[in-house]
């Protein structure tokens, strides 16, 4: 049974980092592509970074030069390490695994970045 299951989420001030991590279980990750999504109050989803295979990672615009997405194979972990977050970045976010053209999803981590 697939499995996602994300943590690290929490409350930081603009500026400040935060290591998002999602354990894998079910599949392997070298298996899948690897995502992390965001949903703000008020808006739609959106993928912010994701791992395509190949060693390759590739980030949407607001968050290119501060988030870096990650694994652990050993682990079987996807991290999404999050730096100079700023008050925009408050969402809650999402790891997403793609696997034999399902997507599968985790439950969640909220983010707050707030003064």
């Amino acid at each position: 049974q697939v499995q996602l299951v994300e943590s690290g989420g929490g409350w930081v001030q603009p500026g400040g980092s935060l290591r998002l991590s999602c354990a894998a279980s079910g599949f392997t990750l070298s298996a899948a592509v690897i995502s992390w999504y965001r949903q703000a109050p008020g808006k739609e989803r959106e993928r912010v970074a994701f791992m395509p295979g190949g060693g390759f990672t590739n980030y949407a615009d607001s968050v290119k030069g501060r988030f870096t997405i990650s694994k652990d194979i050993a682990r079987n972990t996807v991290y999404l390490q999050m730096n100079a977050l700023r008050v925009d970045d408050t969402a809650v976010y999402y790891c997403n695994a793609l696997l034999s053209d399902r997507h599968f999803w985790g439950q969640g981590t909220e983010v707050t970045v707030s003064s």
